[in-house]
């Protein structure tokens, strides 16, 4: 062995813990409806489906969602989406307010024409 022999105990090294996915969803004010800020993933998909299945039990004609603070949709969590709104029935919708653009994007690639769904962009 030609360079010296490591000192032992070796020095902790700092590893980084990565992030894990939030999704924080709380009612709106003035109008029937829940603001939904963070991400929509595996980690974060309970949330977002009982999220929407309330808005499917509590009945009303039209339930808005604000998401313009979504930082990221996976599919599943937009195919949640599109469950909830095959549930309605009856002439309601879900009211989408600015959500992230792969959202109606998605949304019409793989449910196009899907009643029960409005967007309202940026």
């Amino acid at each position: 062995m030609s360079g010296p022999e490591p000192a032992w105990p070796l020095p902790a090294v700092a590893v980084p813990t990565p992030a894990v996915p939030r999704l924080d969803v709380r009612p709106l004010a003035g109008r029937t409806g829940f603001r939904a800020a963070g991400e929509v993933s595996l980690p974060t998909r309970g949330i977002w489906e009982c999220a929407l299945e309330r808005a499917v039990r509590e009945g009303e004609d039209v339930y808005h969602l604000e998401l313009s603070a979504l930082t990221f949709v996976d599919v599943a969590g937009v195919g949640a989406l599109a469950q909830a709104a095959r549930s309605l029935g009856g002439g309601r919708r879900l009211v989408l307010d600015r959500p992230p653009d792969t959202v109606p994007r998605m949304l019409d690639l793989l449910w196009p024409g899907l009643p029960g769904i409005e967007v309202v962009p940026s």
